[in-house]
């Protein structure tokens, strides 16, 4: 039963403060409108897995600018300059330039041969050596496939 009473009196009170009757003290906390403000990078260079990209990016209230750089699978440096503000929108420059050195390490496959061995007789014949020839492969200087994709990016506010 107190219970209940206790809960009653609870609801009361809130009802009587939402009606106005009762002053209810709120701190309302006003916050200045300051621009954002940020700076982040970022890169990997791990030359074993050819894993090599930056990014790079700042803002000042509306106005953003950044680069980013890849490797793409074809052996070129992707670099990618870009600017947002809110009177051109979204604008990015994208360049490609040849890589000076091999970033990848390329593993081509060894070509394993095998001859059987010749079956054990229980007569003594003669025995014939048999040259086997080794075909030689020429495989293709890059065999590996390296795909790059580039950073997402989200905002909430």
């Amino acid at each position: 039963m107190a219970f209940k009473f206790k809960v009653f009196c609870l609801f009361a009170l809130i009802a009587v403060a939402s009606a106005g009757l009762l002053p209810v003290a709120v701190k309302h906390v006003e916050y200045a409108d300051a621009p954002a403000e940020y700076h982040f990078s970022y890169s990997v260079h791990d030359d074993h897995t050819g894993d090599i990209k930056s990014q790079s990016e700042e803002r000042h209230g509306d106005d953003v600018k950044g680069q980013y750089s890849l490797i793409d699978a074809d052996g070129y440096q992707r670099i990618v300059d870009y600017t947002a503000d809110e009177h051109n929108g979204f604008n990015a420059v994208v360049r490609r330039e040849p890589l000076t050195q091999k970033v990848a390490k390329i593993v081509a496959p060894i070509a394993h041969h095998y001859v059987a061995p010749a079956p054990i007789a229980k007569i003594a014949l003669p025995v014939a050596k048999v040259a086997v020839p080794v075909a030689k492969v020429a495989y293709p200087a890059n065999l590996a496939t390296v795909s790059f994709s580039a950073p997402s990016l989200s905002y909430h506010y």
